[in-house]
């Protein structure tokens, strides 16, 4: 089997402040905001939803291409992806725009303020999904939103089952529009805040979703996952992690794991395990494909 992963490629620039937003801002001025931040520490990382899913995926040996959208600035990405042996021939460049671009500043309370620019992002409907690859499963993931409609248009006409994860792009859609992205998808995946979104938004429940035999999962960090079927449920445990550094990219990293064990098709429970695994092994480092492969998740293969 051949997977195809349809979503966001960006640039996250996570910047460090090493004083209290708070200390700056003043009560009776929160509507005239003019503050500036000094941060002596900055990284830049690879990431985006689908840059994530598929780092993942290849490096657990999964067939897998993927499809998405990036800048003018896109040649620093596109090199770190041909050293990893991830395939970028349909990575379509758009000059006009740069990559999709978060800004992240950290306090040293953890509070946190991103400011994110779509840029390149919003163009992913001018990529088509190739009809000259033997593709078996996809994977709808956060992307612009037309770009996201029109992908899974697409597996639909090609008779190709996905696994629909909204993420952050929830908010793009209406009721119809959820409906129809959770009515044609096999598999549906969220965190539980994003579950509780969509629940608001469409008044579905956990039986509602998977009355046609779909399969439901939803993750809840290192509380563990669950995932539903029609007539049953299974809780998936998270590996303890004695001293976690960074969750961003667990998710996306849970989501590779459940695409590789769909391709394989393993049993729900391997592939839950599989997936908290690799979600484990992520949160262990710094920014979202900077973890190696190791011997514990081989032996889940």
């Amino acid at each position: 089997m051949k997977a195809v992963v349809c979503g966001s490629f960006a640039y996250d620039n996570i910047l460090n402040f090493e004083g209290n937003f708070g200390d700056h801002l003043i009560k009776s001025e929160l509507n005239n905001i003019n503050v500036s931040f000094l941060c002596s520490n900055m990284r830049r990382e690879f990431g985006g939803c689908a840059g994530n899913i598929i780092y993942n995926l290849v490096s657990i040996g999964a067939d897998a291409i993927s499809l998405g959208t990036m800048g003018s600035d896109a040649n620093q990405y596109i090199e770190w992806m041909k050293k990893n042996k991830i395939n970028t021939e349909y990575i379509k460049i758009i000059n006009e725009s740069y990559t999709a671009q978060a800004y992240i500043t950290t306090d040293n309370q953890a509070n946190q303020i991103t400011t994110f620019h779509p840029g390149a992002m919003q163009y992913a409907n001018q990529v088509k999904i190739p009809t000259d690859q033997t593709i078996s499963l996809g994977l709808i993931s956060p992307d612009g939103r037309d770009g996201m409609i029109q992908h899974a248009k697409q597996l639909i006409e090609m008779n190709v089952p996905y696994v629909f994860d909204p993420g952050q792009g929830m908010p793009m859609f209406n009721k119809e529009e959820l409906e129809f992205f959770t009515s044609n998808a096999s598999w549906i995946i969220m965190n539980d805040y994003e579950f509780k979104m969509y629940c608001e938004i469409t008044s579905f429940t956990v039986s509602n979703i998977v009355q046609n035999d779909k399969i439901l999962i939803i993750t809840n960090g290192d509380k563990g996952s669950n995932i539903f079927k029609r007539k049953s449920s299974l809780s998936i445990s998270t590996p303890k992690i004695e001293s976690p550094k960074d969750p961003t990219g667990c998710g996306d990293a849970y989501r590779a794991g459940l695409v590789y064990g769909i391709m394989k098709n393993m049993s729900l429970e391997a592939i839950g395990e599989l997936s908290s695994a690799l979600g484990a092994l992520k949160v262990q480092s710094f920014g979202t494909q900077n973890h190696t492969i190791n011997n514990d998740i081989k032996k889940l293969l």
